[in-house]
This record gives C-alpha cells, structure tokens and sequence, in this order.
C-alpha cells in the first residue's frame, strides 16, 4: 500500500485486499484510521520512519478493518520520494510504501517450539524429583509398617494406615511423572475405535448428566500410534472437560483431516485433526500460558499432570496440541500427522 502524508491511501495491490478483505474501493481515497479499527501502532511506526527517513519494520502488528478478523502482520514502512507527482497523488511527492506480510504461522512454530522447549526442560526437572522423592517414600512406608508391628494399642494402627497410604500415594505420584519417558509403542489404529473407548469410560463415570456428541469423519484413514498413549491423552483432556462441567454439560468429539499442515518444523500433506470441546466455565486467564505445567492445576486437589502427560504423548508422536477457551466453549485441537508417499501409499 502506499499512503501520503495525511495518510491517505493511494494504492492497494490485490494482495492487500486479500489480506485485508476490502475491495479496492473501500481502500484507495480513504484515510487509515477510516479503514482500521484500531491503526494507533502503524501510524507510529509510519511516523518514525518519516522522522527517521529509514525504514522502518513492526514485527507484531495485529491490524483489521471494523467488524474483519485481525490478523498477525509484520509491516515494514520505507519513505519514497517521488520526482514527478503522479496524476492521482496531485501535489504530495512524498509517500510511505507499507509492506505488510502474515506472521500467523511464525507465530505459531514459535510458540509451539516455546513450549516443546519448556516442556522439556519441565519434564526433566520433574523426573531428577521423582528419583529424589521415591528413595525416601520406601523408607517411610517400611518404617511405619515395622512401627504398627511393635504398637500394642489397636487404635494407634489408625496413624500408621495414614502415613502407608499418603506414601502409597505419593508413590503413584512419581511413577505416573515417570512414565512419560516410555517411547510409543505405534502400530496402525482407527482414531475413532480410541474416542469410543474413552467416551464409554467417561460416561460410566458421569452416567446421568454428561452429554457426548459425535462428529466423526468415518472417511479417515487409520493412524500410526500408540494406541494405550492415545486413549490417556484423550481421557485426561475428557475427565478434565467432564469435572470442570461439575459432570453436567456437553463434551463434543470432531474429527477432520487437516490439510498442509506444519507440525514441529515439518510439512505433511494430511493430518489427523481432533477436536475436543466442552461447554464448561473456560480456562482462568492466568492459566492459559502455564496450563500444560506439571503440577499447575485449576482445580482444587488436582495434580496438575493430565495435560502435560498429553502433550508430552501427543509430542512423542510429533503431533501438536493446543487450545481456544471462553466461557461456555473451550476446545482443545489435537494435530497428528498421517504420513502417505506421492502415489497415495502409506509410507
């Protein structure tokens, strides 16, 4: 696009339209605060490269017109000065070209990489504990078994029963921060023989008030996996929609294929697109950054490892997982790729 100095338009290549969603029309002859919602960033960066003459880049510039979608742009601005006026910019020769370009995608390898690398650095911190914490909790437990042996008083075995339970529990609290660290076990499965088992587990456990929608593709083909990993993906992101709901709501199952997608850097042609959404309260605002931490949980007395278990399994199988939330509708969006050699065959 190219604006004067009052920042009106004078052109628009039909790039910018696309991006924009505006016709020409709609652009050409209009100023920028009559085009964008909100243009208080871009006319500060034009500013300073007019101030500056340079060019001039905005790397995170979220820009849309009233009532579009606004997009994720970079926005590089560069002065030009024009010898001859052209005819439509009359007696202003000095304009500003804005090339603009999507960082959609770099945002998202950029954040999926963030949280590869936290969730890393987290699951390895959390397994040197669990080495640290099992060694001691055997020698608890043993202790408290000796201890109610020599107790004489029946109703003093009440504390040691306490003690051998809270070390049982912790017990299962490490070897559950250590199983990650088991490699899948792939062979070929139908996705939708996994959502299945999961939904009857689910709606055993909320029988009455737990509505399960289903909207497979049946036309899928089947997927290299693991297939115990998977349903404890799914069940951990289903348990945890069904108690955020108090065990009243709907829970909603879509399957798709997704197209051209980039997954961890790499480019598949097809990939397995599951969808998981709820019509609970939402995700708190201050959890949404940490919420695949271990140990961070937005319920009382959970322990904040059901999504760091599925994002770690969905890892292992170079897939991605994330999430959209707000009151009422909260989904989360597992991506897996399904590998096939140009001529349609499984590779």
């Amino acid at each position: 696009m190219l604006v004067d100095r009052e920042l009106t338009v004078h052109y628009a290549n039909p790039a910018a339209e696309n991006l924009f969603e505006l016709s020409t029309k709609a652009l050409v002859g209009h100023t920028l605060a009559e085009i964008f919602a909100d243009d208080r960033v871009l006319v500060n960066a034009i500013e300073y490269a007019r101030a500056n003459n340079c060019s001039y880049t905005e790397h995170d510039l979220e820009l849309g017109a009233a009532g579009h979608n606004k997009p994720h742009l970079s926005c590089t601005i560069s002065p030009v000065e024009m010898e001859t006026p052209a005819p439509a910019i009359g007696s202003s020769s000095s304009l500003s070209l804005l090339e603009f370009r999507h960082i959609e995608q770099e945002l998202k390898i950029s954040r999926e990489e963030r949280l590869l690398d936290q969730s890393q650095a987290n699951r390895e911190l959390i397994r040197n504990l669990a080495h640290e914490i099992k060694n001691p909790l055997g020698g608890i437990r043993g202790a408290a078994q000796l201890l109610e042996r020599e107790l004489e008083r029946p109703n003093l075995h009440e504390y040691t029963q306490v003690i051998m339970k809270e070390a049982d529990r912790l017990q299962s609290l490490m070897d559950r921060l250590l199983t990650p660290h088991r490699l899948p076990q792939k062979a070929p499965l139908n996705i939708h023989e996994v959502l299945e088992r999961v939904r009857s587990l689910i709606l055993a456990e909320y029988p009455r008030d737990v509505t399960i929608r289903r909207d497979y593709d049946t036309s899928l083909p089947l997927l290299e996996g693991d297939r115990e990993q998977l349903i404890q993906v799914v069940l951990n992101i289903m348990r945890n929609a069904a108690q955020a709901m108090s065990g009243n709501g709907q829970i909603t199952l879509k399957t798709r294929v997704a197209r051209q997608a980039t997954l961890a850097r790499r480019r598949y042609k097809h990939a397995l697109e599951l969808q998981i959404t709820d019509t609970g309260p939402g995700i708190a605002e201050d959890l949404r950054e940490r919420i695949f931490y271990p140990l961070v949980s937005g319920r009382e007395g959970g322990s904040g490892l059901g999504l760091t278990l599925a994002q770690t399994f969905v890892t292992q199988h170079h897939g991605t997982i994330t999430f959209e939330s707000q009151p009422g509708n909260t989904t989360f969006t597992l991506l897996l790729p399904i590998d096939y050699s140009e001529n349609g065959n499984r590779k």
